[in-house]
Protein backbone atom coordinates (compact mmCIF):
# COMPACT_ATOMS: atom_id res chain seq x y z
CA UNK A 1 0.00 0.00 0.00
CA UNK A 2 2.73 2.49 0.94
CA UNK A 3 4.76 1.52 -2.13
CA UNK A 4 1.91 2.46 -4.45
CA UNK A 5 0.99 5.54 -2.44
CA UNK A 6 4.53 6.96 -2.38
CA UNK A 7 5.59 6.51 -6.00
CA UNK A 8 4.44 9.91 -7.32
CA UNK A 9 6.23 11.71 -4.47
CA UNK A 10 9.30 9.52 -4.97
CA UNK A 11 9.50 10.54 -8.62
CA UNK A 12 9.16 14.24 -7.79
CA UNK A 13 11.74 14.21 -4.98
CA UNK A 14 14.35 13.21 -7.54
CA UNK A 15 13.76 16.46 -9.45
CA UNK A 16 14.80 18.44 -6.36
CA UNK A 17 17.41 16.26 -4.64
CA UNK A 18 18.71 14.33 -7.71
CA UNK A 19 17.83 10.78 -8.71
CA UNK A 20 21.06 9.38 -7.32
CA UNK A 21 20.58 10.81 -3.83
CA UNK A 22 16.93 9.77 -3.51
CA UNK A 23 17.72 6.31 -4.93
CA UNK A 24 20.58 5.78 -2.45
CA UNK A 25 18.50 6.92 0.54
CA UNK A 26 15.59 4.74 -0.56
CA UNK A 27 17.78 1.69 -1.11
CA UNK A 28 19.51 2.14 2.26
CA UNK A 29 16.15 2.53 4.02
CA UNK A 30 14.75 -0.55 2.25
CA UNK A 31 17.76 -2.62 3.35
CA UNK A 32 17.53 -1.47 6.97
CA UNK A 33 13.78 -2.07 7.18
CA UNK A 34 14.30 -5.55 5.68
CA UNK A 35 16.47 -6.33 8.72
CA UNK A 36 13.84 -4.86 11.04
CA UNK A 37 11.15 -7.01 9.38
CA UNK A 38 13.31 -10.11 9.79
CA UNK A 39 13.75 -9.58 13.54
CA UNK A 40 10.22 -8.27 14.24
CA UNK A 41 9.03 -9.86 17.52
CA UNK A 42 5.31 -9.66 16.69
CA UNK A 43 2.90 -9.14 13.79
CA UNK A 44 2.11 -5.54 14.75
CA UNK A 45 5.73 -4.41 14.43
CA UNK A 46 6.17 -6.51 11.28
CA UNK A 47 3.28 -4.64 9.64
CA UNK A 48 4.67 -1.29 10.81
CA UNK A 49 8.12 -2.09 9.38
CA UNK A 50 6.54 -3.29 6.14
CA UNK A 51 4.74 0.04 5.77
CA UNK A 52 8.07 1.86 6.09
CA UNK A 53 9.72 -0.65 3.74
CA UNK A 54 7.08 -0.04 1.07
CA UNK A 55 7.58 3.72 1.27
CA UNK A 56 11.35 3.20 0.98
CA UNK A 57 10.71 1.13 -2.15
CA UNK A 58 8.75 4.05 -3.58
CA UNK A 59 11.94 6.14 -3.32
CA UNK A 60 13.78 3.56 -5.48
CA UNK A 61 11.44 2.24 -8.15
CA UNK A 62 10.64 5.37 -10.23
CA UNK A 63 14.27 6.37 -10.84
CA UNK A 64 15.57 3.36 -12.77
CA UNK A 65 14.00 4.66 -15.96
CA UNK A 66 15.52 8.11 -15.38
CA UNK A 67 18.99 6.60 -14.97
CA UNK A 68 18.60 4.79 -18.28
CA UNK A 69 17.68 8.12 -19.91
CA UNK A 70 20.72 9.77 -18.28
CA UNK A 71 23.24 7.14 -19.37
CA UNK A 72 22.22 6.17 -22.90
CA UNK A 73 22.10 8.45 -25.96
CA UNK A 74 18.70 8.74 -27.73
CA UNK A 75 19.64 6.31 -30.52
CA UNK A 76 20.38 3.56 -27.96
CA UNK A 77 17.43 4.08 -25.62
CA UNK A 78 15.26 1.59 -27.46
CA UNK A 79 17.79 -1.19 -26.93
CA UNK A 80 18.30 -0.18 -23.29
CA UNK A 81 14.57 -0.34 -22.58
CA UNK A 82 14.42 -3.65 -24.46
CA UNK A 83 16.82 -5.07 -21.85
CA UNK A 84 15.14 -3.32 -18.92
CA UNK A 85 11.65 -4.60 -19.77
CA UNK A 86 12.35 -8.36 -19.54
CA UNK A 87 14.52 -7.91 -16.43
CA UNK A 88 11.68 -5.96 -14.80
CA UNK A 89 9.10 -8.57 -15.77
CA UNK A 90 11.28 -11.50 -14.72
CA UNK A 91 11.87 -9.90 -11.32
CA UNK A 92 8.16 -10.04 -10.58
CA UNK A 93 7.91 -13.66 -11.74
CA UNK A 94 11.10 -14.99 -10.14
CA UNK A 95 10.41 -13.35 -6.76
CA UNK A 96 7.68 -15.86 -5.74
CA UNK A 97 9.75 -18.73 -7.17
CA UNK A 98 12.83 -17.85 -5.12
CA UNK A 99 10.61 -17.05 -2.13
CA UNK A 100 9.08 -20.52 -2.28
CA UNK A 101 12.52 -22.16 -2.15
CA UNK A 102 13.63 -19.91 0.72
CA UNK A 103 10.54 -20.65 2.83
CA UNK A 104 10.56 -24.41 2.22
CA UNK A 105 14.32 -24.52 2.76
CA UNK A 106 13.93 -23.03 6.26
CA UNK A 107 17.52 -21.80 6.17
CA UNK A 108 19.11 -21.97 9.63
CA UNK A 109 15.60 -22.46 11.06
CA UNK A 110 14.73 -18.86 10.16
CA UNK A 111 11.46 -19.78 8.39
CA UNK A 112 9.74 -16.82 6.73
CA UNK A 113 12.29 -14.39 8.21
CA UNK A 114 14.82 -15.52 5.59
CA UNK A 115 12.68 -13.84 2.92
CA UNK A 116 13.65 -10.51 4.46
CA UNK A 117 17.20 -11.46 5.42
CA UNK A 118 18.06 -12.23 1.80
CA UNK A 119 17.43 -8.56 0.98
CA UNK A 120 20.30 -7.41 3.19
CA UNK A 121 23.33 -8.67 1.19
CA UNK A 122 21.52 -7.75 -2.03
CA UNK A 123 20.88 -4.25 -0.68
CA UNK A 124 24.48 -3.77 0.47
CA UNK A 125 25.90 -4.89 -2.88
CA UNK A 126 23.48 -2.63 -4.76
CA UNK A 127 24.32 0.33 -2.52
CA UNK A 128 28.01 -0.11 -3.34
CA UNK A 129 27.32 -0.44 -7.07
CA UNK A 130 24.94 2.53 -7.07
CA UNK A 131 27.40 4.70 -5.14
CA UNK A 132 30.20 3.83 -7.56
CA UNK A 133 28.44 3.85 -10.93
CA UNK A 134 25.22 5.88 -10.93
CA UNK A 135 25.58 9.24 -12.69
CA UNK A 136 25.78 12.30 -10.48
CA UNK A 137 23.67 15.37 -11.07
CA UNK A 138 23.41 18.55 -9.08
CA UNK A 139 20.35 18.99 -6.90
CA UNK A 140 17.91 21.67 -8.03
CA UNK A 141 16.68 23.33 -4.84
CA UNK A 142 14.70 25.85 -6.85
CA UNK A 143 12.10 23.09 -7.27
CA UNK A 144 9.78 23.12 -4.28
CA UNK A 145 8.00 19.97 -3.13
CA UNK A 146 4.25 20.47 -2.91
CA UNK A 147 3.66 19.14 0.62
CA UNK A 148 -0.14 19.48 0.54
CA UNK A 149 -0.30 17.78 -2.85
CA UNK A 150 2.00 15.03 -1.56
CA UNK A 151 -0.29 14.42 1.42
CA UNK A 152 -3.39 14.37 -0.80
CA UNK A 153 -1.93 11.89 -3.30
CA UNK A 154 -0.55 9.58 -0.56
CA UNK A 155 -3.83 9.51 1.37
CA UNK A 156 -5.95 9.10 -1.80
CA UNK A 157 -3.72 6.31 -3.12
CA UNK A 158 -3.80 4.59 0.26
CA UNK A 159 -7.60 4.79 0.39
CA UNK A 160 -7.69 3.20 -3.08
CA UNK A 161 -5.11 0.47 -2.51
CA UNK A 162 -6.16 -0.69 0.96
CA UNK A 163 -9.61 -2.05 -0.06
CA UNK A 164 -8.14 -3.51 -3.28
CA UNK A 165 -5.60 -5.42 -1.21
CA UNK A 166 -7.85 -6.42 1.71
CA UNK A 167 -11.34 -6.35 0.19
CA UNK A 168 -11.49 -9.88 -1.20
CA UNK A 169 -10.17 -11.49 1.98
CA UNK A 170 -12.59 -9.45 4.12
CA UNK A 171 -15.57 -10.29 1.89
CA UNK A 172 -15.98 -6.74 0.53
CA UNK A 173 -17.66 -5.16 3.59
CA UNK A 174 -19.11 -1.64 3.51
CA UNK A 175 -15.87 0.07 4.59
CA UNK A 176 -14.13 -1.08 1.38
CA UNK A 177 -16.63 0.75 -0.83
CA UNK A 178 -16.54 3.83 1.40
CA UNK A 179 -12.74 3.83 1.12
CA UNK A 180 -12.87 3.50 -2.68
CA UNK A 181 -15.36 6.37 -2.94
CA UNK A 182 -13.24 8.52 -0.61
CA UNK A 183 -10.17 7.85 -2.77
CA UNK A 184 -11.90 9.20 -5.89
CA UNK A 185 -12.97 12.29 -3.95
CA UNK A 186 -9.37 12.69 -2.81
CA UNK A 187 -8.02 12.44 -6.36
CA UNK A 188 -10.56 15.06 -7.50
CA UNK A 189 -9.44 17.41 -4.73
CA UNK A 190 -5.81 16.72 -5.68
CA UNK A 191 -6.53 17.69 -9.30
CA UNK A 192 -8.11 20.98 -8.22
CA UNK A 193 -5.26 21.65 -5.80
CA UNK A 194 -2.66 21.07 -8.54
CA UNK A 195 -4.44 23.57 -10.80
CA UNK A 196 -4.36 26.08 -7.94
CA UNK A 197 -0.62 25.47 -7.46
CA UNK A 198 0.02 26.07 -11.17
CA UNK A 199 -2.09 29.26 -11.12
CA UNK A 200 0.18 30.56 -8.34
CA UNK A 201 3.27 29.88 -10.51
CA UNK A 202 4.49 27.19 -8.12
CA UNK A 203 5.83 23.72 -8.87
CA UNK A 204 3.08 21.06 -8.95
CA UNK A 205 3.69 17.57 -7.67
CA UNK A 206 2.60 16.16 -11.05
CA UNK A 207 3.74 18.22 -14.01
CA UNK A 208 0.72 18.49 -16.36
CA UNK A 209 3.01 18.66 -19.41
CA UNK A 210 3.57 14.91 -19.22
CA UNK A 211 -0.03 14.39 -20.33
CA UNK A 212 0.46 16.43 -23.52
CA UNK A 213 2.02 13.37 -25.18
CA UNK A 214 -0.82 11.19 -26.47
CA UNK A 215 1.53 8.19 -26.58
CA UNK A 216 2.18 8.57 -22.86
CA UNK A 217 -1.54 8.83 -22.03
CA UNK A 218 -2.38 5.74 -24.08
CA UNK A 219 0.63 3.98 -22.60
CA UNK A 220 -0.63 4.61 -19.07
CA UNK A 221 -3.96 3.03 -19.97
CA UNK A 222 -2.16 0.10 -21.55
CA UNK A 223 0.20 -0.46 -18.62
CA UNK A 224 -2.73 -0.37 -16.17
CA UNK A 225 -4.68 -3.04 -18.07
CA UNK A 226 -1.61 -5.17 -18.85
CA UNK A 227 -0.29 -5.32 -15.29
CA UNK A 228 -3.78 -5.96 -13.90
CA UNK A 229 -3.99 -9.10 -16.05
CA UNK A 230 -0.31 -10.05 -15.78
CA UNK A 231 -0.17 -9.86 -11.96
CA UNK A 232 -3.64 -11.28 -11.37
CA UNK A 233 -3.50 -14.42 -13.48
CA UNK A 234 0.00 -15.45 -12.36
CA UNK A 235 -1.15 -15.15 -8.75
CA UNK A 236 -4.12 -17.41 -9.52
CA UNK A 237 -1.89 -20.03 -11.15
CA UNK A 238 0.15 -20.21 -7.93
CA UNK A 239 -2.98 -20.36 -5.75
CA UNK A 240 -4.49 -23.07 -7.96
CA UNK A 241 -1.39 -25.23 -7.64
CA UNK A 242 -1.14 -24.78 -3.86
CA UNK A 243 -4.80 -24.78 -2.81
CA UNK A 244 -6.26 -26.97 -5.54
CA UNK A 245 -3.45 -29.46 -6.20
CA UNK A 246 -1.63 -29.44 -2.87
CA UNK A 247 1.69 -28.14 -4.18
CA UNK A 248 4.15 -26.79 -1.62
CA UNK A 249 5.52 -23.24 -1.94
CA UNK A 250 8.65 -24.74 -3.52
CA UNK A 251 6.63 -26.95 -5.87
CA UNK A 252 4.51 -24.02 -7.06
CA UNK A 253 7.71 -22.05 -7.56
CA UNK A 254 9.22 -24.79 -9.71
CA UNK A 255 6.02 -24.95 -11.77
CA UNK A 256 6.18 -21.22 -12.42
CA UNK A 257 9.60 -21.64 -14.02
CA UNK A 258 7.68 -22.39 -17.23
CA UNK A 259 6.36 -18.82 -17.18
CA UNK A 260 9.80 -17.43 -16.32
CA UNK A 261 11.45 -19.29 -19.20
CA UNK A 262 8.80 -18.05 -21.63
CA UNK A 263 9.22 -14.48 -20.38
CA UNK A 264 13.01 -14.65 -20.74
CA UNK A 265 12.80 -16.01 -24.28
CA UNK A 266 10.11 -13.56 -25.36
CA UNK A 267 12.01 -10.63 -23.89
CA UNK A 268 15.30 -11.67 -25.49
CA UNK A 269 13.70 -12.10 -28.91
CA UNK A 270 11.82 -8.84 -28.67
CA UNK A 271 14.81 -6.83 -27.46
CA UNK A 272 17.32 -8.32 -29.88
CA UNK A 273 15.24 -8.54 -33.07
CA UNK A 274 11.58 -7.61 -33.05
CA UNK A 275 11.50 -4.23 -31.26
CA UNK A 276 13.73 -2.43 -33.80
CA UNK A 277 11.98 -4.02 -36.77
CA UNK A 278 8.34 -3.82 -35.70
CA UNK A 279 8.30 -1.07 -33.04
CA UNK A 280 5.17 -1.00 -30.90
CA UNK A 281 3.56 -3.68 -33.06
CA UNK A 282 5.52 -6.13 -30.91
CA UNK A 283 2.97 -5.30 -28.20
CA UNK A 284 0.26 -6.79 -30.41
CA UNK A 285 2.32 -9.94 -30.96
CA UNK A 286 2.77 -10.27 -27.22
CA UNK A 287 -0.93 -9.73 -26.52
CA UNK A 288 -1.92 -12.38 -29.06
CA UNK A 289 0.60 -14.80 -27.52
CA UNK A 290 -0.85 -14.15 -24.05
CA UNK A 291 -4.39 -14.78 -25.27
CA UNK A 292 -3.20 -17.99 -26.96
CA UNK A 293 -1.55 -19.10 -23.72
CA UNK A 294 -4.75 -18.41 -21.75
CA UNK A 295 -6.79 -20.42 -24.27
CA UNK A 296 -4.35 -23.35 -24.01
CA UNK A 297 -4.71 -23.29 -20.22
CA UNK A 298 -8.48 -23.04 -20.45
CA UNK A 299 -8.74 -25.98 -22.84
CA UNK A 300 -6.35 -28.12 -20.79
CA UNK A 301 -8.28 -27.87 -17.52
CA UNK A 302 -11.83 -29.19 -18.20
CA UNK A 303 -10.72 -32.40 -19.90
CA UNK A 304 -8.35 -33.56 -17.15
CA UNK A 305 -9.20 -36.88 -15.47
CA UNK A 306 -6.24 -36.47 -13.13
CA UNK A 307 -4.11 -33.38 -12.84
CA UNK A 308 -0.62 -33.35 -14.26
CA UNK A 309 1.51 -30.23 -14.39
CA UNK A 310 2.51 -30.95 -17.98
CA UNK A 311 -1.09 -30.37 -19.04
CA UNK A 312 -0.77 -26.67 -18.24
CA UNK A 313 2.97 -26.18 -18.85
CA UNK A 314 2.58 -25.29 -22.58
CA UNK A 315 -0.04 -22.63 -21.82
CA UNK A 316 2.12 -21.18 -19.03
CA UNK A 317 5.14 -21.03 -21.33
CA UNK A 318 3.24 -19.36 -24.20
CA UNK A 319 1.66 -16.87 -21.80
CA UNK A 320 5.08 -16.04 -20.36
CA UNK A 321 6.49 -15.67 -23.87
CA UNK A 322 3.81 -13.08 -24.64
CA UNK A 323 4.60 -11.27 -21.39
CA UNK A 324 8.26 -11.08 -22.40
CA UNK A 325 7.39 -9.63 -25.79
CA UNK A 326 5.26 -6.92 -24.18
CA UNK A 327 7.46 -5.78 -21.30
CA UNK A 328 10.48 -5.52 -23.60
CA UNK A 329 8.74 -2.89 -25.74
CA UNK A 330 6.17 -1.29 -23.43
CA UNK A 331 8.43 1.11 -21.50
CA UNK A 332 10.21 2.10 -24.70
CA UNK A 333 6.86 2.97 -26.30
CA UNK A 334 5.70 5.04 -23.34
CA UNK A 335 8.72 6.94 -22.06
CA UNK A 336 10.53 7.92 -25.23
CA UNK A 337 7.75 10.47 -25.76
CA UNK A 338 8.67 12.36 -22.56
CA UNK A 339 11.16 15.22 -22.39
CA UNK A 340 14.19 14.67 -20.15
CA UNK A 341 13.21 17.29 -17.59
CA UNK A 342 9.83 15.59 -17.10
CA UNK A 343 11.12 12.05 -16.62
CA UNK A 344 11.00 12.21 -12.80
CA UNK A 345 7.34 13.18 -12.69
CA UNK A 346 6.42 10.88 -15.58
CA UNK A 347 8.20 7.87 -14.06
CA UNK A 348 6.50 8.41 -10.70
CA UNK A 349 3.06 8.51 -12.28
CA UNK A 350 3.80 5.51 -14.51
CA UNK A 351 5.05 3.46 -11.56
CA UNK A 352 1.99 4.43 -9.52
CA UNK A 353 -0.38 3.41 -12.34
CA UNK A 354 1.47 0.11 -12.69
CA UNK A 355 1.23 -0.53 -8.94
CA UNK A 356 -2.46 0.35 -8.81
CA UNK A 357 -3.11 -1.81 -11.90
CA UNK A 358 -1.40 -4.76 -10.20
CA UNK A 359 -3.50 -4.24 -7.05
CA UNK A 360 -6.68 -4.04 -9.12
CA UNK A 361 -5.65 -7.28 -10.81
CA UNK A 362 -5.10 -9.04 -7.48
CA UNK A 363 -8.51 -7.83 -6.25
CA UNK A 364 -10.40 -8.77 -9.42
CA UNK A 365 -8.77 -12.15 -10.00
CA UNK A 366 -8.84 -13.05 -6.31
CA UNK A 367 -12.55 -12.29 -6.08
CA UNK A 368 -13.36 -14.30 -9.22
CA UNK A 369 -11.21 -17.24 -8.15
CA UNK A 370 -12.30 -17.50 -4.51
CA UNK A 371 -15.96 -17.13 -5.43
CA UNK A 372 -15.67 -20.63 -6.91
CA UNK A 373 -13.20 -21.94 -4.32
CA UNK A 374 -15.71 -21.45 -1.52
CA UNK A 375 -18.10 -23.80 -3.35
CA UNK A 376 -15.38 -26.38 -3.96
CA UNK A 377 -14.95 -25.66 -7.70
CA UNK A 378 -11.34 -24.59 -7.81
CA UNK A 379 -10.89 -25.59 -11.46
CA UNK A 380 -13.93 -23.42 -12.38
CA UNK A 381 -12.36 -20.52 -10.48
CA UNK A 382 -9.16 -20.94 -12.49
CA UNK A 383 -11.08 -21.00 -15.79
CA UNK A 384 -13.08 -17.90 -14.81
CA UNK A 385 -9.80 -16.13 -14.05
CA UNK A 386 -8.50 -17.10 -17.49
CA UNK A 387 -11.60 -15.63 -19.15
CA UNK A 388 -11.01 -12.42 -17.22
CA UNK A 389 -7.40 -12.34 -18.42
CA UNK A 390 -8.48 -12.85 -22.03
CA UNK A 391 -10.84 -9.88 -21.66
CA UNK A 392 -8.16 -7.61 -20.17
CA UNK A 393 -5.51 -8.60 -22.71
CA UNK A 394 -7.99 -8.03 -25.54
CA UNK A 395 -8.58 -4.51 -24.18
CA UNK A 396 -4.80 -4.00 -24.04
CA UNK A 397 -4.55 -5.24 -27.64
CA UNK A 398 -7.13 -2.66 -28.76
CA UNK A 399 -5.17 0.14 -27.04
CA UNK A 400 -1.95 -0.85 -28.85
CA UNK A 401 -3.51 -0.13 -32.24
CA UNK A 402 -3.72 3.55 -31.28
CA UNK A 403 0.00 3.78 -30.48
CA UNK A 404 2.39 4.94 -33.22
CA UNK A 405 4.19 2.10 -34.97
CA UNK A 406 7.53 3.54 -33.94
CA UNK A 407 7.92 5.08 -30.48
CA UNK A 408 8.30 8.85 -30.75
CA UNK A 409 11.49 10.06 -29.09
CA UNK A 410 11.76 13.07 -26.79
CA UNK A 411 13.26 15.33 -29.44
CA UNK A 412 10.24 14.80 -31.68
CA UNK A 413 7.95 15.46 -28.72
CA UNK A 414 9.79 18.68 -27.89
CA UNK A 415 9.43 19.81 -31.48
Amino acid sequence: MTLGAGLVLGGRLADRYSRRNVFLWGLASFTITSLLCAIAPNIQLLIAFRLVQGFAGAMVLPHVIGFIRDVFPPQELGKAFAIFGPVFGLGGILGPIVGGFIIDGNIASTGWRAVFLVNIPIGIINLWLAWKYLPKRESDHSIKIDLLGSLLIIVSSGLLLLPLIQGQEAGWPLWTFISLAASFVGFAIFTLQQRWVISRKRTPLVDPDIFKATTYDLGLAGIFVFFAGFTGVYLIITLFLQIGEGYSARGAGIANIAIALGTAMGGALSGAVLADKFGTRVLQMGAIAQITGAILLFVALPTMQSFNFWHIAPGMFVSGFGTGLVVAALFDAILLSIKDELVGSASGVLSAIQSIGSSVGVALFGTVFFHQVTSGRIDKGFRDALLLQIGLVTLFLIITFFLPKKAMDSSEYAH
